[in-house]
């Protein structure tokens, strides 16, 4: 059973590399219901599912993979951060970053440095998310996420638009097509009365694979554009 799940789940991976997203789902599901139990697959899959908002289909992906025999410190830390992500999504963010902020004492990467820096900055606690995402930025200092966690801590939590236009510049130069950066460039191109500008970052942005982790969603970037219609 296994055998065939896995199998199918190699060929809903392949759809997932291509951007085939819903082919792609729609193959986990079958390969799932097969006995789908390699923890690369199980965990592409879970990923899959939380960027789809599909919470309780993830929370049980993640039980079936943490009882995988063998499954690595790598897997845990995974799965450990994506029920985090879960987590906050179902109302219980201090609880997340505990969650985070222990796997992140053992494990200190761009993955971790990124959702830790975005969930602060959700927090709201300025000088503390300010604090981590300077230091992320000393970790990397081109990773357009850590640009972007860094720009949105100057726009949101401290008010200090120039600054964090400075960073918006800097991360859409290594991430032309990034969500958020996209959005919050068009919040500029507004203000300056550039509505060409402002919607050609808009339809970018809406283009894009939204996640969790973004500021921006369908519904806001909508909104926008239809204001700019009008």
């Amino acid at each position: 059973m296994s055998f065939m799940g896995n199998m199918m789940g190699n060929k809903a991976r392949a759809a997932h590399a291509k951007g085939e997203y819903d082919k792609a789902i729609a193959l986990y599901d079958e390969a799932y219901a097969k006995g789908m139990n390699k923890p690369p697959l199980l965990h592409a899959y879970s990923v899959l599912l939380v960027r789809k908002g599909e919470f309780d289909r993830a929370l049980d992906v993640l039980k079936t993979y943490e009882k995988v025999p063998g499954i690595t410190a790598k897997d845990k830390t995974d799965i450990h951060v994506n029920y985090a992500v879960i987590l906050w999504k179902k109302g219980h963010l201090d609880r997340a970053l505990e969650i985070l902020e222990d796997e992140f004492r053992h494990v200190k990467n761009g993955n971790m440095y990124s959702i830790i820096g975005y969930l602060k900055i959700e927090k709201g606690d300025a000088q503390e998310a300010l604090r981590f995402n300077e230091e992320a930025l000393s970790y990397d200092e081109t990773d357009p996420v850590f640009l972007d966690n860094l720009a949105q801590t100057y726009y949101r939590l401290l008010g200090d638009k120039q600054t964090a236009r400075k960073y918006f510049d800097q991360a859409i130069a290594l991430k032309p097509k990034a969500i958020d950066t996209n959005y919050f460039l068009a919040l500029y191109a507004i203000e300056d009365g550039d509505k060409e500008k402002a919607k050609e970052h808009l339809q970018i942005a809406r283009a894009g694979f939204f996640s969790p982790l973004n500021y921006a969603t369908p519904q806001m970037i909508d909104e926008k554009l239809k204001d700019l219609n009008a």
